[in-house]
């Protein structure tokens, strides 16, 4: 079986590599289109408007091939085959006596930089505004509305074309995630906003729920997943928007006014909701899932990328949020289920149902800082009543060079970092803050024994690796003497001192015991709070337990201190459930197709529609990056938009088409944006012209294209730097 299994993932490496390189060329051959009905529009218009038009060429720099009338394909430019056939470059030939020696006019040409393309007019260039003639066929000598008609072709050619790709990807069908809400991040205004004057049973509850599907966001309605990521991510900083769900027992919509913050998984503006997911796990395309699973101890009993879960604790299963369901109500006990094969490349699974119990792992409180850290995105802490556990190292990434690969371990546990003693998660971050593109010393604990490193810190204050709580040690970071509450249904906070806010405590002190009860790790320490508190619980009082604790001084020295508890936090306590370490990101999202049903008249509607749509969100992705809501580091060039469309490529050839509607729509909007150079900006320089009665000045010209060249250059260095980064990070 091992034997098979590896062949099989040899196998399939080789065909994502072949995917990949297929998937490749299909999107540089995509953007190839664009580009050139791009300068289709251009160069049509063009003739319409009897101008010479004397290169239509795709691409920048040296021509690979090029043909024109009388001399035929030629690799590299005909320039040279025009003077030897006739004694003159091409610039020096009138069209009649081109037309005499049976020349075309125009040399056609594909060029060596895959990034543009250009249509070359007589009397009309770019980075030349001296680059006038007198000839009548001249772009200059053209009058104003025939120009107006001609810069603007382009922009009309890449609209027209993205109408027409979505009617394609309509007519066929379009599948995206369902607009249902999956997970929901408890410390995001999802999870901590109640619904408007809910009475319904189920709606009383703060927050949004999994399986609730959001209908309208401020009254305009959602289709897919993207939809509600997009509402937020373009929301006006600190702006309120109105989301209207539909909930499973509701006889009614409910309503949620949801402020948008900042993801710091994302960088971008979010409510913190992740889609539905399904109970079929996703195929694997690069071995990751496949090595969760074994983890997990799932491999082993023979589940696969692909197959299906069918039911859990005995119950049937549909989507990953009833498997969720099914163990927050286990009780701490792993979790049974079955599993069946659903998806090619699976023949060597047995097509019987393969059983397995799947482990279930505690549910922690969420700790809300009082006092926001300057610097840290997330001021949040997981734990129990103002203790969270240390910070450990899950992996080192990075770089090329990953400067700390050598340095850190998977599992290390950071007992100090820089002057802080015990950090706790948001702790660490603000500390590596201050030592950016620098290093830190940092004291770990590895394989049971200190170590100092020195670790060093990026320019971003980051250490390059992923980190986690250290649940698997009873040692306590610094305690939280005061926690913000989450907002109630009025949205109003309070803060309120923590059980602990009087022990003095240090970070690094060891939990021994609760009363009588060992303790070994933090899912020992909750169980042993929970079966010392179920009496208290049931009378609905409040509790005191004791904890043996030992100090990290150098003597080690034991204490017993009292742990109150109010009714309240006896409450919350045994509110906590559990959960699975098989996450919702391992399984295929839910999905609804987008699609005209075969009506063409509907798929042309829909196609006007989502155009319409993609050019409003380009100009608000603008805004939003003016108004500081969307960063610079956000913004995808040609490298990361090709990376995209690779992976865009493999979901299908709906998807593929889809995807190129929407560059054709950004095509056009960044073309007519006002700067020098683009079209945009020739566009205003004929206003001028026809407002004033004359063409801007040539310096004026001159000096409007170099700074527009410059900004062009700038922007392109930032989102390649962009791309790149995210590529080798």
């Amino acid at each position: 079986m091992l034997g098979c299994e590896r062949v099989l993932r040899a196998t399939r490496s080789e065909m994502n590599l072949l995917n990949t390189t297929t998937n490749l060329l299909l999107i540089i051959f995509g953007f190839g289109v664009l580009i050139f009905v791009h300068e289709l529009g251009h160069f049509l218009a063009a003739k319409w408007a009897g101008i010479r038009t004397e290169v239509f060429a795709i691409g920048m720099g040296q021509a690979i091939i090029s043909w024109r009338r009388g001399i035929g394909l030629v690799w590299g430019s005909t320039r040279g085959r025009v003077v030897a056939k006739t004694g003159k470059a091409p610039d020096d030939l009138g069209g009649e006596e081109l037309a005499r020696y049976g020349l075309g006019e125009t040399e056609y040409s594909l060029r060596w930089l895959p990034i543009g393309g250009f249509v070359k007019m007589l009397g009309q260039e770019d980075i030349n505004p001296n680059a006038v003639s007198a000839d009548p066929r001249s772009y200059n000598v053209c009058p104003i509305g025939k120009r107006m008609v001609v810069v603007s072709a382009g922009v009309v050619a890449n609209v027209l074309l993205a109408v027409g790709l979505f009617i394609v990807a309509f007519m066929i069908g379009v599948r995206s995630e369902a607009p249902v809400v999956g997970e929901v991040a408890r410390s995001m205004p999802a999870g901590t906003t109640a619904a408007i004057d809910a009475t319904d049973p189920g709606a009383e509850s703060i927050g949004l729920k999994p399986g609730d599907r959001i209908t309208y966001i401020e009254g305009e309605p959602v289709e897919t997943f993207a939809d509600i990521r997009i509402a937020a991510a373009m929301a006006k900083p600190g702006q309120t928007l109105k989301f209207t769900v539909q909930r499973a027992g509701a006889s009614a919509p409910l309503e949620f006014l949801l402020t948008p913050e900042k993801d710091p998984g994302t960088g971008l503006l979010g409510i913190g909701i992740y889609p539905a997911q399904s109970s079929t796990l996703l195929a694997d395309d690069d071995g990751r899932l496949t090595e969760w699973l074994v983890e997990l101890g799932l491999f082993d009993a023979g589940v696969r990328p692909g197959m299906r879960l069918v039911s859990a604790g005995g119950q049937r299963i549909e989507t990953y949020e009833q498997f969720q369901e099914v163990v927050r109500q286990s009780g701490g006990r792993p979790v049974s289920t079955a599993w069946t094969a659903s998806g090619d490349g699976l023949d060597f699974v047995d097509q019987a149902l393969v059983r397995t119990d799947v482990d279930v792992t505690p549910i922690f409180q969420i700790l809300r800082y009082a006092t926001a850290i300057p610097g840290v995105e997330q001021n949040i802490e997981t734990g129990l009543f103002g203790l969270t556990p240390l910070v450990k190292i899950v992996a080192v990434v990075g770089g090329r060079n990953k400067p700390n690969q050598k340095v850190l371990e998977p599992d290390d546990v950071i007992l100090r970092a820089g002057a802080v003693d015990g950090p706790r998660m948001a702790g660490l971050k603000a500390e590596l803050a201050t030592h950016k593109s620098g290093e830190i010393d940092l004291l770990l604990l590895r394989d049971g024994a200190r170590l100092p490193v020195k670790a060093r810190v990026d320019r971003k204050g980051r250490l390059n690796i992923h980190i986690d709580w250290a649940w698997e040690l009873p040692l306590i970071a610094q305690p939280m003497d005061r926690l913000r509450t989450a907002p109630g249904p009025d949205g109003q906070t309070t803060v309120q001192p923590t059980p602990v806010a009087d022990w003095f405590l240090f970070g690094r002190t060891r939990i021994d015991a609760v009363n009588d009860t060992p303790v070994s790790d933090w899912a020992s320490f909750r169980q042993a709070l929970r079966t010392e508190t179920r009496s208290a619980l049931n009378s609905g009082a409040a509790a005191t337990v004791t904890l043996t604790i030992t100090h990290p001084t150098p003597n080690a020295e034991r204490e017993t201190i009292d742990l109150v508890l109010a009714a309240k936090q006896v409450a919350a306590l045994h509110d906590l459930s559990w959960r699975s370490e098989l996450p919702g990101s391992a399984f295929e999202p839910i999905y609804t197709t987008l699609s005209a049903g075969g009506n063409p008249v509907r798929a042309v509607t829909m196609g006007f529609t989502q155009t319409h749509k993609f050019i409003v969100m380009t100009y608000l992705t603008l805004d939003r990056l003016l108004r500081g809501s969307i960063g610079v580091e956000q913004l995808h060039g040609p490298v990361g938009i090709v990376h995209i469309g690779t992976r865009i490529a493999d979901r299908g050839f709906t998807y593929l088409i889809f995807f190129l509607a929407i560059i054709s729509v950004n095509l056009a909007v960044i073309n007519f944006l006002p700067i020098p150079i683009v079209d945009g900006g020739l566009f205003l320089f004929l206003v001028y012209e026809k407002l004033k009665g004359r063409a801007p000045s040539p310096a004026f010209q001159n000096a409007a294209t170099i700074v527009g060249l410059a900004f062009i250059a700038t922007v392109l260095l930032v989102v390649t730097w962009n791309d790149l980064t995210r590529l080798l990070s």
